[in-house]
């Protein structure tokens, strides 16, 4: 049912897609991670607004991408109700629920593909992002052995400039682990290479925009 409507809605947005956000994608190594998603995965990215899901879901056209959403984009009931048609997982940032780990787990585990915002809210205007970035992204790439794809996305959209992506190469935990130290310690080591991994992809977006 999720694959069928979420394809629905790529197939009758694409139009709208494209006039509305003029999407450009950067590779950091297109040979290494191009759009298309082998396997299971961990997609992370910064947040700058709502539309970036919509976003994402037209980049990587032919996966499903099931996203990790904040518990308020359920409050109405029709935005609810299609978030839970295109496999939102439903994340309660004011309670100490982690069910959102464990439904986040049984995807990967069956191969497909989750999605997350590790800042975890949109920065407000007197805020510097990034954000600090909350673990339980770093949790899951432990705790199910899947590789995290770091994305950066200006959030340009509906703009006369173009909203512009760069995708980054895989973070693979295993390459962090360190046995002789505690899970808390091993996660923070992710966290803080993923924030520096789209720090840097942010870095690639600025020079290319200077290049210009």
């Amino acid at each position: 049912m999720i694959f069928l409507f979420t394809y629905f809605v790529k197939f009758t947005g694409w139009l709208v897609y494209l006039i509305l956000f003029k999407t450009k994608v950067i590779y950091e190594d297109k040979k290494v991670q191009s759009r298309r998603i082998k396997g299971k995965a961990i997609l992370a990215s910064n947040h700058t607004s709502v539309y970036d899901f919509a976003l994402y879901i037209f980049v990587f056209f032919f996966r499903t991408l099931r996203y990790q959403m904040a518990e308020v984009l359920f409050k109405k009931k029709l935005l609810g109700l299609f978030l839970k048609l295109m496999g939102g997982i439903y994340v309660n940032r004011d309670t100490h629920d982690f069910s959102f780990i464990n439904k986040s787990k049984k995807i990967l585990d069956k191969g497909g593909v989750v999605g997350t915002f590790p800042e975890s809210r949109i920065p407000r205007k007197d805020e510097m992002p990034l954000l600090e970035f909350k673990p339980s992204v770093s949790y899951l790439s432990l705790l199910s052995n899947t590789k995290i794809i770091p994305t950066y996305t200006n959030g340009r959209y509906f703009k006369k400039k173009r909203a512009v992506v760069v995708i980054g190469r895989p973070i693979y935990p295993k390459d962090y682990l360190n046995d002789a130290l505690s899970e808390k310690e091993n996660i923070d080591i992710i966290n803080n290479v993923l924030r520096e991994r789209i720090e840097e992809l942010r870095d690639i977006y600025e020079t290319k925009e200077k290049e210009k």
